[in-house]
Parts: C-alpha cells; sequence; structure tokens
C-alpha cells in the first residue's frame, strides 16, 4: 500500500511566485467574507496570471477586491487599516469580487467600471444613516444592557422555539440577528437601518417590521401562548432534561410538573433531583447568592489545596444581577497540584451537609483532546454538576410567598478544574455567552484554521497546541480586538 499523502500546507503564496506580468496593478484580497482557503486559491489563480498579489494591505496597492461585503463595511476595514503616506499613490479602488472574476477570465486587469466599485449608499433625508457592524460577535463589543431589547427578545423566543423544533438552521439565523441587535449602537426606529448587515434574513427583518408597526408581531405571540412551546420550557427548565426528552414527554401527552411526577420512575437521578428542587432552582440566583457560594466553594479549596483559586464564571462574570446557576472555575499556579482535587472539594462540601447532588465528570487523560473539526459545546475538563444547600440568614420561602420557610435553598453550582497551561481557555470558554463562544469558535475555524475550545487552542496544520498565558493573548493570536467580559453579552 502506498504511504498517505500529507496534506498540503494551505497558505498564500508571495507576490514573487510569478512573474508580474501587469506591474502597474497590486492586487490585495480582502479577507472579511473571504476566508483563508479561499483566498489562497484566488490567489494562486491569479498569480498563474501573471499578476501581482500582496500577501499585506500597504501603500502599493492599486485593487482591493472583497466578496459578499457591503460598500459600508468595505470603506470601515479601510479605514481601519494604517497605511504610510506614499507621494503620488492614490487610495485604492475598492473592488466587488466581479472585477477579479472578470479580469481572470480576460487573462488581463479589465478596465475599472462604475459595476465593479463597491459603492457607498447615500440614505435618503429624513431616515437614520447606515450603520456597518462586523459580521461575527466576537469582532464587537456586546453590553449587558441595550437599546433593542424588545426586538432581540422577540428574536430570541423564536430561535428557542426553532431549538425546541430541531432546526438548528433557524436557530443560528435567529440568533445572529438578536445579537446584531444586541451591539447596534442605537435604538432601531425604521428597517432601513438595517440595511446591509450581516445575518439579518427576510424572516428576521420582516418580524422587526412588524415590532417597529404595530409594537407586537403575530408570529412571536403565537409560539409565546402555544401549548408546545410552554410544556418545553417548562420541561427543558428541569435540571438534567433535555430537548429530547422534553419532546418525548410531550408527544406522550406530558404537560405539566405534575404530569411529570406521575412518570417519576422513567426518570434519572439527575432529573429526580431537579424535580424534586426545582421550586428553588427555577428561582433566579441573585449576585450576592453567587458571591456567598464563592466563599463557600474558596474555604473548601483551601482547605483541600492551599495556593488553589476560585474564580466565578458565567453571566456573574459578564456582570449579570442574577442567573439561573453559578459557574466557578478552578486552579493551581503550578501545574499538575490541581489533579484530585476536586474530589477533595466534594468531600469537604458534603461533610458540611451542603450538597443536594452532584455528578462527577472526570478528564480522559492529562493531555488536552484535540478539538472536533465541528467545535464541542462541551469539553473534557474535570468538572461537577451539582446542587448545593446554600444557608441564608433569613430564610427562604418554599411553595409561593406562603408557603413554609426554610433556612437555605436550592442552588444549581458547576465546579470546573483545568490546570493552568489550559486556564485562559476553560476561562474563556466558560464566561460565554453561548452565541459568543460559538462565534469565536466559528470565527477561529473559518477565517483562522484554528480550533478553539475550552481546553486550548489547535493548529491543524502544525499539529500543535498553541501556548497562550491570558484571555488577551488568545484574541491577539486571533487577530481580535480584546473585549472584557461585560462586553461579551452577544
Amino acid at each position: 500500500m502506498l504511504p498517505k499523502r500529507r496534506r498540503a500546507r494551505v497558505g498564500t503564496p508571495g507576490p514573487d511566485s510569478s512573474a508580474a506580468r501587469f506591474p502597474g496593478v497590486a492586487i490585495y484580497l480582502a479577507e472579511p467574507h473571504m476566508g483563508r482557503s479561499r483566498r489562497a486559491f484566488l490567489t494562486r489563480l491569479a498569480l498563474s496570471k501573471g499578476f501581482r498579489v500582496l500577501d499585506a494591505y500597504s501603500s502599493e496597492v492599486t485593487h482591493v477586491v472583497m466578496e459578499q461585503t457591503s460598500a459600508e463595511e468595505a470603506v470601515c476595514w479601510q479605514e481601519s487599516r494604517v497605511v504610510p503616506p506614499q507621494s503620488g499613490c492614490a487610495r485604492p479602488a475598492l473592488l466587488d469580487i466581479s472585477w477579479f472574476t472578470e479580469s481572470m477570465a480576460a487573462g488581463q486587469p479589465v478596465p475599472v467600471e462604475g459595476r465593479h466599485r463597491l459603492q457607498v449608499a447615500v440614505p435618503r433625508k429624513g431616515l437614520p444613516s447606515l450603520v456597518w457592524m462586523p459580521p461575527y460577535a466576537c469582532q464587537r463589543p456586546t453590553p449587558l444592557t441595550h437599546h433593542n431589547t424588545s426586538l432581540s427578545e422577540a428574536l430570541e423566543m423564536l430561535a428557542e422555539a426553532a431549538g425546541f423544533d430541531g432546526s438548528e438552521g433557524r436557530v443560528l439565523a435567529f440568533s445572529r440577528a438578536a445579537s446584531m441587535l444586541k451591539a447596534f449602537p442605537g435604538p432601531v426606529t425604521a428597517l432601513s437601518q438595517l440595511q446591509g448587515l450581516p445575518h439579518f434574513g427576510e424572516h428576521s427583518c420582516r418580524v422587526v417590521q412588524e415590532l417597529l408597526d404595530r409594537g407586537e408581531c403575530v408570529e412571536v405571540e403565537r409560539v409565546r401562548l402555544s401549548a408546545r412551546y410552554r410544556s418545553m420550557k417548562l420541561f427543558t427548565g428541569i435540571f438534567g432534561v433535555g430537548v429530547r426528552t422534553a419532546d418525548r414527554w410531550y408527544r406522550e401527552g406530558l404537560r405539566t410538573l405534575d404530569d411529570v411526577r406521575g412518570q417519576v420512575q422513567r426518570l434519572t437521578q439527575q432529573q429526580k433531583a431537579g424535580l424534586r428542587h426545582h421550586a428553588d432552582l427555577s428561582t433566579p440566583v441573585q449576585r450576592p447568592d453567587a458571591e456567598a457560594l464563592q466563599q463557600v466553594v474558596e474555604a473548601a479549596v483551601e482547605q483541600a489545596l492551599p495556593g488553589a483559586t476560585v474564580t466565578l464564571a458565567g453571566g456573574f462574570r459578564r456582570g449579570k444581577l442574577q442567573g439561573h446557576d453559578v459557574d466557578f472555575l478552578i486552579t493551581h499556579p503550578e501545574e499538575g497540584q490541581e489533579v484530585g482535587l476536586l474530589s477533595r472539594v466534594m468531600h469537604s462540601l458534603k461533610e458540611q451537609g451542603l450538597v443536594l447532588y452532584h455528578q462527577h465528570w472526570l478528564p480522559q487523560g492529562q493531555e488536552p483532546a484535540r478539538p472536533a473539526r465541528r467545535s464541542r459545546t462541551t469539553d473534557t475538563l474535570e468538572r461537577c454538576f451539582c446542587i448545593l444547600r446554600l444557608p441564608s440568614s433569613l430564610g427562604v420561602a418554599v411553595g409561593g410567598a406562603l408557603g413554609p420557610c426554610r433556612p437555605w435553598k436550592a442552588v444549581r453550582v458547576d465546579l470546573v478544574v483545568a490546570p493552568i497551561s489550559q486556564f485562559p481557555f476553560a476561562l474563556l470558554g466558560w464566561t460565554g455567552s453561548k452565541h459568543f463562544e460559538r462565534e469565536l469558535r466559528r470565527f477561529s475555524r473559518k477565517e483562522r484554521g484554528l480550533w478553539l475550545n475550552s481546553e486550548g487552542l489547535y493548529d491543524p496544520e502544525q499539529e500543535t497546541f498553541v501556548h497562550l498565558a491570558a484571555e488577551e493573548d488568545i484574541f491577539r493570536h486571533l487577530g481580535l480586538t480584546y473585549l472584557p467580559p461585560q462586553l461579551r453579552n452577544a
């Protein structure tokens, strides 16, 4: 048998790969929507035809070629490139891919016509001006509070309903449109403001237009009031119940929590614990509760391994004042000291009578697993999914405002342990938001050819992990502007 051929490294050939037949033309292929692999292919094609293609944007560039890029986005991209001025050099033309393909077919540069140029649209008088926004959520700051809450929440409800129906494409479409609204720099008062923005398809535009015109959307209200949506939302709110289980219960005729309790013999231990403590777990966890839990966990960690640290992650790290659970990331400055730590921490918490339920996940090995080509939503770091008893000196009402009071409440807590070498990636991954992380991993894969998850950053061409010391270094390595946690609420 012949040995397997090693995959060729995908790269961008330099300008000297072929003799330039047209010295007055220097092409730069911009990547915003083109992607690295396609850019490399187009570069090789141009070089084979005798064109000069530059690897870096500079004052020598005469033609900038972009694909699926709006004029506004192209102008913002060009203005963000700082190029030393050179006398006698005009700004390069911003061109659509059509000029490039016609030139390749002709075997020489075709004259630049108006139809080739990316023209900036002039908004009509009286309408809000157009806004350019980058396509990936990890490229734009998204604060916790924004100007378009009612619009984004409507689209997020449609995304959630699509998820209940197993329509991943619609989930992504609505989620990306909602994320754009969260990052929009002002209130949307006219649909024209969204013109040219990525990820705003006909369906999302129709929903926004109806909300702007009438203050409500028939489709959104139909979903909100539907029996299936309400039951699916109720069931998936039970700890340990996913969409598939909730869908099966609904198809079997279950509609309420009492219906589920009637099937208790079929539930997993996790689901039984979730149902038993549902009243507490369905009540939002407040920031003071999260901070009190951090003190409890820190004391247990310090007792188990002095010098180990506990970091509050998740929505609370992004600035939220309440959430559905609390995430803690544990590490130690000396690599390897964290091995076995989580078991000792859980033992300490159990001795204090604070553990109501826990499920411990052990890593498969000490080395980080190579990320899958499609980024996982979970990772293989050692972690424990818990329900902890949070003491409260004031007492907590159970079963409604008139229910009995007890001096504690149940809180969902995730404890995650990461070696110090993986800590920056774990901190980034477990901070969220879910959509921000999904977009960051998509950007890494499509634009940089790297596979990112909460364990590390893998270069499939070099077949090695990239070692970085902090979150800021990860953003920098990916060519992204660093966004603090408070601006990752996509």
